[in-house]
């Protein structure tokens, strides 16, 4: 069964945070799953190529923070999670959710995620990443 579009650039976000050339990307894909190309990977071959880069160091995300369920008009899950993971590469790790609703209350006016309206979200993502580029 063939890969499905995340998994893919999972695969390729791994690559990136583990540093690896495309010809060590390569390489690893034929001696670890016996294929050139993610496009050609099964699930088997997947997990096997994941396993690896876990053993090299890579942790992929995991949800964390809370699920408000699907409101109308209302930042989704998606968003609120990388609101969180954007924050947490903004601060190194050192400031948690509390400085954040800090944040977003001197900034935005919105006390806690929670209130964070979809239209909001977008915006307060763009402006993560760009605090985030100019830390860099």
């Amino acid at each position: 069964m063939k890969l499905t579009n995340k998994q893919k650039a999972l695969l390729h976000v791994a690559k990136g945070k583990l540093n690896l050339s495309e010809a060590e990307y390569r390489a690893t894909l034929v001696h670890i799953a016996g294929v050139t190309s993610s496009t050609e990977l099964d699930r088997d071959g997947f997990n096997a190529v994941m396993g690896f880069f876990e053993y090299l160091g890579f942790a992929p995300l995991v949800a964390t923070g809370a699920d408000y369920g699907n409101r109308p008009g209302m930042a989704s899950f998606a968003q609120l999670e990388l609101v969180r993971a954007l924050w947490h590469e903004y601060t190194g790790g050192k400031a948690g959710e509390d400085e954040l609703n800090k944040w977003l209350l001197g900034t935005w006016k919105i006390s806690s995620l929670r209130f964070l309206r979809k239209d909001t979200a977008q915006k307060v993502i763009t402006a993560l990443k760009a605090m985030k580029a100019r830390a860099a």
